[in-house]
């Protein structure tokens, strides 16, 4: 089994339309993925805004996308193509609970695509891509926290008219990531053929799909 992680520094950077374009790109590996939200007061972590994340217990809870609406972003997974979608809900601090669930859904699973960067802490998976936008100014602490161990770099590069050549966000090295590569993408082309091989190279490296 493969697992491959796929974050960013900040919501709204383009990771569910990663994940789901190389879901869509690599069928053969029959992926089951996942997706962490993390909430707190009420407010979730992906828009800032008051929501429905939240469980009833306040702690966590995963559940399996049956929907092929393309509604949520596990839905959209789903019609990408994965074999199965989780949505794994945690309060902020709490993802830990979840993991030993967490790690059933991965035992059960051919090869495992993951949107998170706080699973880092106890996934140590095969492949980990962080997803970047120069334009967008927050920088979460989480992303912080693991750049280094970002096996690649997914970064979006403005059109030229507004590249001022500098990033929104103050305050930041990106000398962990130093030397590994750099992929550019030009939404709403979030997956590029040269992230695709990249991505099969690597799976194939731990596990050769059947055919």
């Amino acid at each position: 089994m493969a697992v491959v992680v796929i974050g960013g520094h900040s919501r709204s950077v383009g990771k569910t339309s990663v994940v789901a374009g190389l879901i869509a790109a690599l069928p053969a590996y029959h992926w089951t993925a996942l997706k962490i939200t993390q909430y707190g007061h009420g407010v979730c972590s992906l828009n800032g805004e008051s929501c429905h994340c939240a469980t009833d217990d306040h702690s966590w809870a995963i559940s399996e996308e049956k929907d092929r609406s393309g509604d949520s972003d596990t839905s959209r997974f789903l019609i990408a193509g994965a074999v199965r979608a989780w949505w794994v809900r945690t309060e902020q601090g709490r993802l830990a609970e979840a993991v030993p669930a967490i790690r059933r859904r991965l035992a059960e699973s051919e090869n495992v695509i993951l949107e998170s960067n706080s699973i880092l802490k106890f996934v140590r998976p095969d492949l980990y891509l962080t997803v970047l936008d120069p334009a967008t100014a927050d920088f979460k602490r989480s992303a912080q926290e693991f750049l280094d161990q970002a096996d690649a770099v997914i970064l979006h590069v403005p059109p030229e008219a507004t590249n001022s050549g500098r990033a929104a966000w103050s305050g930041i090295s990106l000398k962990p990531v130093a030397g590994r590569p750099i992929f550019e993408i030009h939404p709403p082309a979030y997956v590029t053929p040269e992230i695709v091989e990249f991505v099969r190279s690597r799976v194939s490296a731990n596990r050769e799909p059947e055919a």
